[in-house]
């Protein structure tokens, strides 16, 4: 008697599967981009070490705000092992897909497998997606109004620009409401969502410890990241001061969300540059700095990210 396709696949090795695609992805992504981490390596052969070894270490600890923030987004306790496993695994899923998608599929599996409802899950991705830029803006706009002038914005996003991502927002936000107009069933699933994401939001700051979890993990992440790109500019002697490039860092990041690229690729190097430029670091040195950084903060947690995911996903935790 023949095997039906369901029964077929049902006998298919589809987490070994998983894991393999997920390894063979990330090594097409490394060997696509090898010769430009062979330049950035040529780069920062004449850096100092020490500098370059706090920087990697900088970036290890970026994972605990991620924790914090995670967990100050849902009322249970999560297990602090897989939870800081889960988010090393999805610091490599987002390199593969735009705009935190990657992140967002290992966190929501990592939800389920705690036993927290597929709607809960949704609403507490909504609100970490809510509050990590709040955390980044306000930070931004703590040192921009103690240190005004120190990157010229100006140069970071022309007026033509930003008037193009104005309309492009308007134009989005305006499909949408067309589209929830439309589609009854999916207005009222909008309408379910928001309704449990707010009572969800309500919940966790009545609870002072989900508060300050959340909303130190929103500020210490952007915080830490930017330290990092300090350690960076530091090894190569990058004649900027320290608040300087953090508001370089913070502005560049911002700038490059309008543009959705898997881990930022591509539009995070770009505005960064111009930003360190503008704040008054030579070409070149510039360019070090952001080869150095992107080495340190994506390709060199990439692999070992990739590692873990294949792990939890055999052991079923995703």
């Amino acid at each position: 008697m023949s095997m039906t396709l369901p029964s077929a696949l049902r006998r298919l090795p589809l987490r070994q599967l998983l894991c393999l695609v997920v390894l063979l992805l990330v090594t097409a992504w490394v060997a696509g981009n090898w010769p430009v981490i062979l330049a950035g390596l040529d780069e920062l052969r004449g850096a100092d070490r020490n500098w370059l070894l706090a920087s990697v270490v900088v970036t290890g600890a970026c994972w605990i705000p991620v924790c914090l923030l995670r967990q100050g987004t849902v009322m249970e306790r999560l297990p602090a092992g897989r939870l800081l496993a889960s988010q090393i695994a999805a610091g490599s899923a987002n390199h593969l897909l735009p705009g935190g998608l990657g992140a967002h599929m290992v966190t929501l599996r990592f939800f389920r497998g705690c036993g927290i409802s597929t709607a809960r899950s949704l609403a507490a991705l909504a609100l970490y997606s809510l509050a990590q830029p709040i955390g980044r803006y306000a930070l931004l706009l703590t040192l921009m109004a103690a240190h005004p002038g120190a990157v010229p914005l100006g140069a970071l996003l022309p007026a033509e620009y930003g008037i193009l991502a104005l309309l492009i927002l308007v134009g989005g936000l305006t499909l949408v409401a067309l589209v929830l107009w439309s589609v009854r069933p999916l207005r009222g699933f909008v309408r379910d969502f928001l309704r449990t994401a707010l009572t969800d939001a309500r919940a966790l700051h009545a609870r002072p410890a989900r508060a300050i979890a959340l909303w130190t993990g929103a500020l210490a992440f952007p915080t830490l990241q930017a330290c990092v790109m300090v350690t960076v500019a530091r090894a190569l002697q990058m004649p900027v001061p320290t608040v300087d490039i953090m508001i370089a860092y913070l502005a560049a990041g911002i700038v490059a969300g309008i543009v959705p690229t898997p881990g930022g690729i591509g539009s995070v190097e770009a505005a960064l540059l111009i930003a360190l430029v503008g704040a008054g670091s030579p070409v070149s040195v510039a360019t070090a700095a952001v080869l150095g950084f992107r080495i340190v903060t994506v390709w060199l947690p990439l692999l070992p990210g990739a590692l873990v995911l294949a792990v939890l996903v055999r052991r079923k935790v995703l």
